[in-house]
């Protein structure tokens, strides 16, 4: 599957302008990342590939074909997990599946595609339950669970880890990282850790532009010699002074150890090897310099 956006924007009737000439090509096989701060127009994004939202200007393509007029096309393809998707409570976690099975129109053995992608989503002990006495991480497998229901050529993800704990996230992880073999799978979170682990490209994007694409390595390798470590209580005044990001703080025998980020690093720290996080705030601050 290809996708292609060409100079898209997205502006509100409140004026807001949500996406501005947005320019990017997605093939499969491919996992990528998408993030950004709240806001910055990923779910508005999103919503345009699933049909749900018409840009205001520019086009999409997916395999030749313009997205607008041929939603048919990609529904057929498409697995979707909205951030605020709705579930039907009074009905079973196996009864629910097989409505969505219905809906999507699935082939061949209905019965144990849904058993299988239950077993894959570790639901198979509330394979009978309502889906009103679930947990919320519980709902949340669920909502995996229905996206990914039919083997999508093309899977949207909107903080899918949400309320999952530690060991579920990771299993997840592993799960997108097998699926995107022969898909596209977009995954977009708040969680840098889920990117990190598995995604081979990333976008990040804020106020609607976007502001890098390309491999996690990549922007990590752009912090380089901009991130330190510093002890002591006076540095944070200093340090917001400075303009400079703190990361992370934690307590030592010696006091407060300072994690920065800064394009400019002040004299006397240390200069450590920055993480996907440091190097995602990074880029952040550049762009609130700029502005």
């Amino acid at each position: 599957m290809e996708i292609h956006m060409s100079n898209l924007c997205m502006v509100y009737k409140t004026g807001k302008e949500a996406l501005k000439n947005v320019n990017l090509q997605l093939k499969s096989p491919s996992l990528i990342g998408l993030v950004g701060p709240n806001g910055a127009g990923k779910s508005t994004l999103m919503k345009i590939l699933v049909t749900r939202l018409l840009q205001t200007s520019g086009t999409v393509t997916v395999d030749g074909q313009k997205l607008y007029g041929n939603e048919k096309y990609i529904k057929n393809k498409l697995g979707y997990l909205p951030q605020d998707f709705g579930l039907y409570d009074e009905l079973t976690v196996y009864n629910f599946l097989d409505y969505i099975a219905a809906l999507k129109g699935l082939e061949g053995d209905k019965k144990n595609i849904i058993e299988n992608i239950i077993l894959d989503t570790n639901l198979m002990d509330k394979r009978n339950s309502k889906i009103s006495t679930l947990s919320g991480g519980q709902k949340q497998r669920v909502g995996i669970a229905q996206a990914m229901l039919g083997n999508p050529e093309l899977l949207i993800l909107d903080e899918p880890t949400v309320g999952l704990d530690p060991e579920e996230r990771i299993n997840f992880r592993n799960m997108f990282s097998k699926a995107s073999s022969n898909k596209i799978v977009i995954l977009s979170t708040h969680i840098i850790d889920d990117v990190e682990s598995i995604c081979n490209r990333l976008i990040v994007i804020d106020k609607g532009t976007i502001l890098f694409d390309g491999t996690p390595e990549k922007l990590i390798k752009n912090a380089e010699g901009h991130v330190a470590t510093c002890i002591g209580e006076s540095m944070a005044d200093i340090l917001v002074e400075k303009n400079f990001k703190i990361t992370s703080r934690i307590s030592t025998a010696k006091g407060l150890n300072y994690r920065i980020v800064g394009e400019v690093l002040p004299d006397g720290i240390n200069l450590v090897s920055p993480s996907l996080e440091d190097a995602y705030m990074f880029l952040m601050l550049k762009e609130e310099v700029k502005a």
